[in-house]
């Protein structure tokens, strides 16, 4: 079962004292399985967008304790900034990454907005998927007067507080009030133009947002015009420390709208007015997915392949949005997955060539042969990818890059999947030798000894036979490159061939000897029928393509 983890990115109003926003942001850390992912802050928005994740209960106690220190340092009364506002802690979102629904997502929201309102005195309005009303769930709506009208719109019963006091206190004057929802992964992106006219960029950001504009009509009525773009908020503003004016975009479903769709609409609409667009940034974090979506945008434009590894994708993305216009794009601070990647699980695939031979020439058992067999199956079918890509631009072949990017796509996949596996056949081996220290004092704890080793010990098996599998799938690529790829590159599906034959085979050992050991002939006696069928097809099919490949060099 996926762990249950939830993300919280609370927006303080405070963008200028690194003093105090290192000081919200650090009580994060005090709650223990709590991350502290980004802290990003703005200068001309006097805003900074904070980002954890943990499990829910832990991430909404370090959520309630950012809230009460931006309440203590924060003072609304003499807050100015670009970005609309009405409190310390403006907002305050709860958004579910695994393992946890929206609808239980919402009922954090509420017990944390509960607590806000109770505990430390703050007007607290629900929105988004915890709203208690309809008109509620917009958070411009909630927020719309902003501070300077706060103390008027809690005199509307209309737009009395969900929780806390509905009067305008020295505390509340102080604090101002705070949204607190639950939402799905919001994108804040912001759009770099060639102009210091904030009437301009909002005119810009009214063609692309769902919202669009006011306009009136011949009997002096006004008719509201939707713009491009569903699910996309925004405005335009001019940034003092750039010295230029942006259009501030919340993309609030990325599935609906994505970033590369937001950033050509932009282009498009800018250059009708004949501005240009420089370039973008991302306020906070992103999702991997959402970039590499936008590379393969652009890398289609271009008819060229999509199968070329992820970090190229990154860089592409990058490029083609200009994330590096105003500042360093770093994907390793920026995108959510890589925040949340833990390197203790790729300690194989991290090293350099020369430190992984030196691992494996070493006086411990692993990384053994079933690592290396892996990795060997992955230098293969990155062969046969290589060249798929080669093939798909090659002059005179223009007609035919879909063709073989989708091959090198397949290739890409099969090479990730092998690079798991390198480091996964030594966890499997680590799984085994923890078993092995599992107390056998009593007749149930040897019982239960026993169980782990021949679980562990299966796991042990399972990954090999799949290397053989993935290997053996891999030969496909190989196969078509030998027939239909760059002549002048045919050598290199057979050198990818071969080295996925070895791979296949290095498997097959590795599950043969696993088996030896394991007292459960029926699991046995399937695994080894698969095994000896793959490895035949690896036999059979590394033969067709060395026939291919000597028949061409």
């Amino acid at each position: 079962m996926n762990r249950r983890l939830i993300e919280c990115v609370p927006n303080i109003s405070e963008g200028r004292d690194r003093a105090k926003i290192d000081a919200i942001a650090a009580v994060v850390e005090t709650v223990e399985g709590v991350r502290l992912l980004d802290v990003d802050p703005g200068k001309a928005t006097n805003r900074t967008v904070i980002t954890f994740v943990g499990e829910p209960e832990p991430v909404v106690e370090a959520a309630f304790r950012l809230i009460k220190k931006a309440q203590e340092l924060i003072d609304m009364r003499s807050h100015k900034g670009e970005h609309p506002r009405f409190g310390a802690t403006d907002v305050c979102p709860l958004v579910p990454i695994s393992g946890i629904s929206m609808e239980e997502t919402a009922e954090y929201a509420k017990k944390l907005a509960a607590r806000v309102g109770d505990e430390l005195s703050i007007p607290v309005y629900r929105y988004e998927a915890a709203a208690s009303e309809e008109k509620r769930r917009n958070l411009a709506n909630n927020r719309s007067g902003e501070y300077e009208g706060l103390q008027n719109k809690l005199k509307d019963p209309a737009w009395k507080p969900d929780h806390g006091p509905a009067e305008f206190t020295d505390s509340v004057a102080r604090s101002g009030a705070t949204a607190i929802g639950a939402r799905n992964f919001l994108v804040a992106y912001n759009v770099n133009l060639n102009t210091t006219s904030t009437r301009r960029a909002n005119a810009i950001a009214f063609d692309i947002r769902e919202a669009g504009r006011k306009v009136k009509q011949s009997d002096g009525s006004e008719k509201q015009v939707p713009g491009k773009l569903k699910t996309v908020k925004g405005i335009g503003w001019y940034i003092e420390e750039y010295g230029i004016a942006q259009l501030s975009l919340n993309l609030t479903d990325i599935t609906v709208a994505p970033v590369h769709i937001a950033f050509d609409e932009a282009c498009k609409s800018a250059l009708e007015r004949g501005i240009r667009v420089t370039g973008s940034e991302v306020v906070g974090l992103i999702p991997k997915q959402s970039l590499l979506d936008a590379a393969d945008f652009y890398l289609r434009r271009q008819e060229r392949s999509l199968g070329i590894p992820e970090s190229e994708k990154i860089k592409i993305a990058v490029k083609s949005l200009g994330l590096d216009d105003l500042a360093p794009f770093d994907p390793q601070k920026k995108v959510i997955e890589y925040m949340l990647e833990d390197a203790s699980n790729e300690r194989l695939v991290r090293m350099d060539l020369k430190r992984f031979s030196e691992a494996t020439a070493g006086e411990s058992p692993a990384p053994g042969g079933g690592s290396v067999a892996a990795y060997v199956g992955a230098l293969g079918v990155s062969l046969g990818t290589m060249v798929a890509n080669l093939s798909a631009h090659k002059r005179g072949w223009d007609e035919r890059w879909e063709e073989f990017s989708l091959w090198a796509e397949r290739g890409e996949k099969l090479r990730n999947e092998l690079l798991f596996l390198v480091d996964e056949d030594t966890r499997a081996y680590d799984r085994i030798i923890a078993c092995f220290g599992m107390p056998k004092g009593t007749d149930e704890e040897k019982a239960a000894r026993k169980a782990a080793i021949t679980e562990a010990t299966k796991g042990a098996i399972n990954t090999p036979l799949r290397t053989m599998q993935v290997c053996v799938e891999s030969m496909a690529v190989m196969k078509a490159m030998a027939e239909t790829g760059m002549p002048a590159s045919v050598s290199d599906a057979g050198v990818g061939a071969l080295c996925a034959r070895t791979g296949a085979i290095g498997g097959y050992l590795n599950v043969m000897i696993n088996c030896a050991g394991l007292n459960d002939p029926t699991f046995k006696a399937e695994v080894i029928q698969k095994a000896d069928a793959l490895k035949a097809q690896a036999e059979a099919l590394e033969a067709e393509v060395m026939a291919l490949t000597l028949a061409k060099v």
